[in-house]
């Protein structure tokens, strides 16, 4: 496989093997609307094969950061829709990533006075607010007769992005938030049909991807997964039961015919991944690094092995709005400036050189 040449998730039609990471940077103001500067970056980085954009919120109570982005009001739908139209305007493609954080975020970032998870067990440490950091409060508990609220909530915005001209959502089961907590049995000790078991644990996440795949199209539809990623107290460590935990997940999703399965793992060829991609059946996309650069070295190893469809790429891909060309072209990089990923403005964010003749 080259990293170079097309590829089809479903309805869409990539130019590259190279995928933007989902990657959060704050830029979206307090009301969680794109604004300016947001549409200039997506349109900036258009020649990436895919752009998956940044977490955003199905509600309120699911925002996860101060400045998130959200796909809850008609001024957020709105905003998004600038967005897809500057990224459509340079011939790229996006997709939302739609994101419930779950038990990572307070009430001081939210406005919301409970916290949603599985389980009522917190996440370790702090977090940063609009008001300061703070520990990570104790969540609620869904209840069983809940859990249909929290899917509509993911289909409702699921709706919204495509209405925002999204070519499709990546459905947010990683890296600690809400879905990822359901897979897990340190932060899911529940007892009921959504507890327990492997199977049971997956059931949840099968419901909303397969409740947002019959709304707007499988084949507009993808999930993210990072099993054994460990991180945000949502630890899995043996070994048994994430493959278990993973393979009733990816057998639960095949039948729907999703565009794809998108998976952060550090050992891409490893038994774990393959396995999963065996079961899923589909077009997989890889992410290798989580806090550390993708190098081409690495993303052309992926390809060249056969390991999946496609390579997400994250922290490169904010420091070269021109990545691909200069991968192909074998260009020197830009380096990310790891202090401005958070902030305000343009700074780190829209003012990353493209490469001059």
């Amino acid at each position: 496989m080259d990293l170079f040449s097309p590829l089809e998730l479903g309805d869409l039609k990539l130019s590259n093997r190279l995928v933007m990471a989902p990657l959060t940077r704050s830029r979206s103001g307090k009301d969680g609307v794109p604004n300016a500067d947001v549409v200039e970056y997506y349109r900036q980085r258009a020649s990436l094969g895919l752009i998956v954009s940044e977490g955003t919120y199905p509600s309120f109570a699911g925002q996860g950061f101060v400045r998130q982005p959200g796909l809850v009001t008609e001024e957020q739908v709105a905003g998004w829709k600038k967005v897809t139209d500057a990224v459509h305007g340079e011939g790229g493609l996006i997709v939302a990533q739609v994101m419930h954080a779950g038990r990572v975020t307070h009430p001081e970032t939210t406005g919301v006075d409970y916290v949603e998870a599985p389980s009522a067990i917190a996440v370790e440490g702090e977090t940063r607010t609009y008001t300061g950091k703070y520990d990570y409060p104790v969540p609620h508990a869904l209840e069983t007769e809940e859990l249909p609220r929290i899917l509509e909530e993911f289909v409702a915005a699921s709706r919204n992005a495509i209405a925002a001209g999204f070519d499709g959502v990546e459905l947010h089961g990683a890296n600690g938030y809400l879905l990822h907590e359901f897979l897990a049995p340190t932060s899911n000790t529940r007892t009921d049909n959504y507890g327990g078991l492997p199977e049971n644990r997956a059931r949840f996440v099968i419901e909303v991807v397969t409740a947002v795949a019959n709304a707007i199209g499988a084949e507009k539809t993808s999930l993210r997964i990072s099993p054994s990623h460990n991180i945000q107290s949502v630890i899995e460590t043996d070994a048994a039961d994430v493959l278990a935990t993973y393979t009733a997940l990816a057998e639960g999703i095949a039948p729907l015919g999703l565009s794809s399965l998108s998976i952060l793992h550090h050992d891409p060829a490893g038994e774990l991944v393959q396995s999963i991609r065996k079961a899923f059946g589909g077009p997989v996309m890889l992410n290798t690094g989580f806090g550390e650069i993708t190098t081409y070295e690495e993303a052309a190893r992926v390809a060249s092995e056969g390991l999946g469809e496609a390579v997400v790429v994250g922290r490169a891909a904010i420091a070269n709005p021109d990545l691909v060309r200069r991968w192909k072209e074998e260009l020197p990089l830009n380096e990310p400036d790891f202090a401005t990923f958070y902030t305000e403005g343009p700074v780190g964010y829209t003012d990353y050189p493209f490469w001059q003749n």
